[in-house]
């Protein structure tokens, strides 16, 4: 009955027919009469179900002949039975549900074109998804022995097409890649490339696919142009730039505020001067309003308690303070302070004026104590945070205030003893700059005038004492900077140009390109050094010139592969990567950069392919401070994250402030790298006993006793309303509308980062929600989406999709909890189309916990690889990733035992 194939393509028809054609559940009756999980924990239900995993089995790896054949016989006379009890009704000749017919599907998984329709069937059947109630249940021996065949034949035609069909990471770097590369090889921070244009996202939801990763014209334009402004900033030529000075006091800063306050004291007087009796009354009122502390951002005169508060206007240039040639030394003692109070974003600008360097370092230093709350006890107080911004103001129509401080400086000083904190900001990144500098004259309008700005980002009311300022620009803490003796290191060739010219475009190249250069490449190289240098007023000159035309090479925008020749003799082994490309792809899988000169080595005497040295480069890249870009570039990109850069905090009801949104962007990433550095289970991502928290985030979900700006791991209770990724607030806020929960996005959400089991598309013409019937306005949003799905062109897609999304009713546009809406009770229970009921977030973490175990582990592994080959993955990687996935569950789930394993595969080191 089963025709040669019927050759189908549409993801959604083969969901469709997984749903209503296959009976029964993956689990047995043995199974299914265990205990029901009501009764366990969370944590008890993580153990049990990783108890049950199929990958705990001895992985079975395919025959190795050398032609494998496909098992048609077994399915002809074992499997085309069972399905057609199952199926054809539903998907036969007669009756074609979802336009799929079941028995068209070509069943030779080696070579037919149908292979991806049966890993979906495989998936449906593993995963539980079916069958709809009213139909007849498959026989567990029957699933079972489909799903065993099936197993089977994916793992040997996974095989067998991995070595026979060809696929290529080649790719450029991409646009972090590219910074973080530059800024590994000059030794500094800067961001050299912010000018790129943005990566596009691939299907997958990865930014450094080679299926995106094309060089465009722009880029062609703008990598020489950032070459030679990166080398710009390493290389130094001629004598050390000057340093300018400021030194400011409080009671500098705070002349224009006290003359202010003088002069209503000085207007009261005279307007009073007929009447001594009345003047000395009011005056003295005056006075006394001048002692009472304002809620502002003011100044305190230490001798006599007056307080005023601080001011600030543009116009005029009046706050400027003139910087200095030579450095002052801090005064020990100070009889005036800016106080900072807490809970608002206080704020205290120092104005600088307009010859703050455009280049180079700015060192600023504060000398600054927490003052303590006189309201509150000991044990009820702590230390602020302070943060420093820099700024402009030319006009009422031009102004830009930019944080650029990376981490804010929590101040724990007392006013006896202040401290000394500081930050050093790069004046190259700061951007946009006050485009009227050297244009117009200090007072003049508009104001060429730049400030810094001191800001109490502090959640709690404690407030901050600052009583002296320092700034610097630009900083060298040594001649030439590290930077250029990075480049220009030390050799006895040093006074023989060409020899030192040599060894120094060796170096650079060799770091550069991730590999040895061939002495052609060299002698090229040489050769343009050579040709430019009479028109060059030093080596060093000269020398940039060449460098930056390495860095506009192919050899270093591009991921590529050796040459012919370096693979031409290695037989089987010409599939696998070279030391060196290794070496690069575990760079940049957890650096996003190139090679440090440890790997590089490594690769040069070809050690780096021995499993234990590779295993023990792993742990020490992941140790590395380096390894934060990876949980940052992966975790924005695996949970797309750019849907919460791009929600508007003040249109959400309720909105969002800055500071709370900062925090939401960055707790998926601080929990993924905390469990990354434990090496914490993955299913911690489902479930966890812990959150990474700062005291805006905590006061956001109510988490007590959670002080200070920073994030930091905070044990949770029992409760599974919070813990895991599920439930952080920054991503169900994204996946709202803004002002209300939205299940649909939520569901899809869930279905494609989490499972990796994206649903179908949306049928054409389907009908929108028709909010100017009163009747449908008056709906709950659960009641307009019930209405809605019952549309026959909707059923299809929502039924598979809502039941996940509306399990996370309970929580509101911006994550927090919530019991009832507009007065009714939150609807937060759904069932699946396999009448598995989702009662709240709680039943999908025990449904997940339970019954999806395993695919979300393979769908982590799956994430891992698209990111760390650069490339999609293809039914050729299967076999691949299930051989991975099993690993990783048989050693525990950890999170860093996933990468050692993914990095240790053939998958990884195969090109």
């Amino acid at each position: 009955m089963f025709a040669p194939p019927f050759h189908a393509s549409a993801r959604a028809l083969l969901v469709l027919l997984c749903w209503w054609c296959l009976s029964g559940s993956s689990l047995t009756a043995e199974e299914r009469s265990t205990v029901s999980t009501s009764s366990r924990s969370l944590d008890e239900i993580k153990h049990h179900g990783a108890s049950r995993s199929k990958y705990l089995q001895p992985v079975t790896k395919p025959t190795e002949v050398k032609t494998p054949t496909a098992d048609l016989q077994t399915f002809r006379d074992v499997i085309a039975p069972i399905l057609e009890e199952s199926c054809i009704d539903c998907h036969g000749p007669g009756n074609v549900e979802g336009n799929i017919q079941i028995d068209t599907l070509d069943p030779n998984l080696l070579e037919g074109d149908d292979v991806d329709w049966w890993v979906e069937v495989l998936a449906v059947l593993n995963n539980g998804e079916m069958p709809p109630p009213d139909e007849l249940e498959m026989d567990d021996e029957d699933r079972r022995t489909v799903v065993e065949w099936l197993s089977g034949e994916v793992q040997v035609a996974s095989t067998f097409r991995r070595a026979t069909s060809g696929h290529s990471s080649f790719r450029r770097l991409t646009r972090y890649e590219t910074n973080h590369a530059l800024q590994d090889l000059l030794g500094l921070p800067y961001e050299f490339a912010k000018d790129l244009p943005p990566e596009a996202h691939s299907d997958d939801g990865f930014q450094n696919s080679s299926e995106m990763l094309h060089m465009s014209v722009k880029h062609l334009e703008t990598y020489r142009q950032l070459a030679r402004q990166a080398l710009d900033r390493a290389i130094v030529l001629g004598e050390q730039p000057a340093p300018i000075h400021w030194s400011i006091s409080m009671k500098q800063n705070s002349q224009i505020d006290w003359h202010q306050q003088q002069s209503k004291l000085d207007q009261l007087a005279e307007k009073l001067k007929d009447d001594p009796e009345k003047q000395k009354q009011e005056v003295d009122a005056l006075r006394d309003t001048f002692q009472k502390t304002p809620r502002d951002t003011h100044y305190r005169n230490l001798t006599n308690g007056q307080k005023v508060s601080a001011s600030w206007a543009y116009h005029g240039a009046r706050y400027a303070k003139s910087p200095e040639d030579a450095p002052r030394v801090m005064p020990p003692t100070f009889d005036h302070v800016a106080v900072l109070p807490g809970g608002r974003n206080q704020k205290l600008i120092v104005e600088l004026g307009d010859q703050v360097p455009d280049q180079g370092i700015l060192r600023v230093r504060v000398r600054a104590a927490w003052l303590r709350d006189q309201d509150t006890s000991n044990d009820e107080s702590h230390p602020p945070s302070l943060q420093l911004e820099f700024g402009w103001r030319a006009s009422n129509e031009g102004r830009a205030d930019m944080r650029v401080s990376l981490a804010d400086q929590q101040v724990t000083a007392s006013p006896d003893e202040p401290q000394i904190y500081e930050w050093d900001v790069p004046l190259g990144d700061i951007y946009p700059r006050n485009s009227v500098r050297g244009a117009s004259k200090m007072g003049a309008m508009p104001s060429p005038s730049e400030y810094i700005r001191f800001v109490n980002s502090s959640v709690s009311k404690e407030a901050i004492q600052i009583d002296h300022v320092e700034v610097v620009a630009p900083v060298h803490d040594q001649w030439p900077p590290e930077s250029h003796q990075r480049i220009f290191f030390a050799s006895e060739n040093r006074d023989d140009e060409q020899q030192y010219a040599k060894e120094v475009l060796t170096s650079f190249m060799h770091r550069a390109w991730r590999r040895p250069p061939s002495d052609a490449e060299v002698q090229r190289k040489l050769k343009l050094f050579t040709t430019i240098r009479d028109q060059c007023e030093s080596m060093e000159e000269a020398t940039s010139e060449v460098l930056a035309s390495i860095l506009s090479s192919p050899n270093f925008l591009y991921v590529v592969r050796a040459g012919e020749n370096a693979s031409s003799d290695l037989g089987p082994d010409a599939d696998r990567l070279t030391p060196h490309e290794l070496a690069t792809r575990l760079a940049l899988f957890l650096w996003c950069s190139v090679p440090d000169s440890e790997l590089l080595e490594l690769a040069d005497n070809g050690r780096l392919t021995s499993a234990e040295e590779l295993n023990r480069q792993i742990k020490r890249m992941l140790a590395d401070p380096k390894a934060e870009r990876f949980s940052q570039q992966f975790v924005h990109q695996w949970l797309d994250l750019q849907l919460l850069d791009f929600l508007n905090g003040a249109e959400t009801k309720p909105k969002i402030s800055p500071s709370l949104k900062e925090a939401m962007q960055r707790e998926p990433i601080a929990f993924f790298h905390e469990m990354l550095q434990q090496d914490e289970s993955v299913l911690q991502f489902i479930h966890a006993d812990f959150a990474m928290v700062n005291e805006r985030l905590a006061l956001h979900y109510r988490i007590p006793n959670v002080h200070g700006n920073h994030f930091r791991r905070v044990t949770l209770q029992s409760d599974p309303r919070r813990g895991g990724l599920l439930t952080q607030a920054g991503l169900l806020a994204m996946n709202s509308d803004g002002t209300n929960s939205h299940p649909l996005k939520r569901g899809v959400w869930l279905l494609e980062s989490i499972l990796n089991d994206p649903p179908p598309p949306p049928p054409p013409a389907v009908p929108e929600i028709d909010l100017a019937d009163p009747e449908i306005a008056k709906m709950t949003l659960i009641e307009r989406m019930e209405d809605h799905r019952n549309h026959p062109a909707c059923m299809s897609c929502h039924s598979k999709i809502d039941p996940w999304g509306i399990a996370f009713e309970n929580y509101d546009a911006v994550g927090r909890w919530r019991d009832s809406i507009n007065g009714k009770p939150v609807v937060a229970t759904a069932t699946l189309f396999n009448q598995q009921e989702l009662s709240g977030v709680e039943g999908l973490k025990r449904y997940l916990l339970q019954d999806r175990q395993d695919q979300f582990v393979r769908a982590m592994v799956h994430k891992l690889a698209t990111f760390g080959l650069g490339r999609p993955l293809t039914f050729a990687d299967h076999s691949s990733v299930d051989q991975i996935t099993a690993q990783v569950r048989q050693q525990g789930d950890g999170l860093a035992t996933m990468i050692q394993q993914l990095v240790a595969s053939d998958l990884f080191q195969s090109k």
